[in-house]
């Protein structure tokens, strides 16, 4: 992967700064911005539609929940990962339902950081926990979702349920493809349409919705 360019939305300027600088580092990241409000960083992702947005949860003009659903509808592609120094199931099943593809305590070491910027900008979901399992397992129980979910995931075909369900088990794209004996962009493809007919905004939206209503289950724990 290259030229990843990142967003970092958060007000607490020496993690901001610290991180910005970490970032630096990296030849296959670009900082676009470095901000510390929800509407500056509306603005700039209007003109610049970063790959990824680390957008901490508590900032000083609106909550970074609804931060990152704004965000979402002005760049749909970008990926955003909330970061937080608390995840309570409460926060964690709203960070979902506003189209977050995942979420980071800010307690993480340098190196986890920068991965999960990769991994988000790669299209995965990113989770905090070495039990991915366990996480899931959670958000099933605190994710609310549409009244319609249930009619929904039932236009689901047989093979997009089979990739719903390896992405539950916490395989990457790359990985289902092989499992699959199909591309990745084939699998790409499969996700795009699983979206669409969920009416869901991420990859974790739709697995959450699938756990709680019992059209997938999670066979295996993945560390990641």
């Amino acid at each position: 992967m290259s030229g990843v360019r990142v967003l970092l939305v958060d007000d607490h300027r020496m993690f901001a700064e610290a991180l910005e600088m970490l970032l630096g580092g990296e030849d296959d990241i670009e900082v676009v911005g470095v901000l510390g409000s929800a509407s500056e960083a509306l603005e700039l992702a209007s003109r610049e539609h970063p790959d990824v947005a680390l957008v901490d949860i508590e900032l000083p003009d609106m909550s970074g929940i609804e931060a990152t659903s704004r965000l979402k509808e002005i760049s749909p592609s970008t990926q955003v990962v909330a970061v937080t120094a608390h995840l309570g199931e409460d926060v964690v099943a709203e960070i979902v339902e506003a189209g977050a593809s995942g979420f980071i305590a800010k307690t993480q070491a340098a190196e986890v950081l920068v991965s999960t910027i990769r991994r988000a900008a790669a299209g995965e979901m990113v989770l905090p926990s070495a039990n991915f399992a366990a996480v899931l397992g959670g958000l099933r129980q605190a994710n609310r979702t549409r009244s319609d979910a249930r009619q929904a995931l039932s236009q689901l075909t047989s093979r997009e349920v089979e990739i719903l369900q390896k992405l539950a088990e916490g395989r990457s794209t790359q990985e289902v493809a092989k499992a699959l004996f199909i591309s990745p962009l084939t699998v790409h493809s499969y996700v795009k349409n699983i979206l669409a007919k969920l009416s869901v905004r991420s990859k974790l939206e739709a697995v959450t919705m699938g756990l709680r209503y019992g059209r997938i289950g999670i066979e295996r724990a993945w560390a990641g």
